[in-house]
């Protein structure tokens, strides 16, 4: 359950209103709204002290490892003529992962149902 952030900042008893007043002095049109400083100084408040975003459970993960461009390299090098849709099947990865490899990583150019 999260608690609502205090008016003021904690230790220098600044209220979060004149906080942002200040800031907004500071950085004009580039400063936060009065809601995000309201919520990262409650986060702050709470000892968050990373403003990175951490790994969280179903954060999509990078199928593009080593391990996998050797299997593309592989698969294209023995069958010249196999299609994304075939090296996804067989590897399973996404047709998108297959085809992000093929040309952005190994660089191979398909033509006409081949690659070279």
């Amino acid at each position: 359950m999260q608690h609502a952030p205090k008016k003021n900042s904690g230790e220098t008893g600044v209220k979060l209103i004149e906080m942002h007043r200040r800031m907004k002095v500071q950085y004009g049109d580039a400063c936060l709204s009065l809601q995000q400083v309201y919520g990262w100084t409650g986060k702050f408040m709470n000892c968050i002290s990373s403003v990175t975003d951490c790994p969280r459970p179903g954060q999509a993960h990078r199928v593009v490892t080593p391990e996998g461009i050797a299997a593309v390299e592989a698969i294209v090098k023995e069958n010249r003529r196999v299609s994304a849709n075939e090296i996804a099947a067989h590897l399973d990865i996404s047709h998108g992962s297959a085809h992000r490899i093929v040309r952005d990583v190994t660089q191979f150019i398909y033509i006409f149902k081949g690659f070279i």
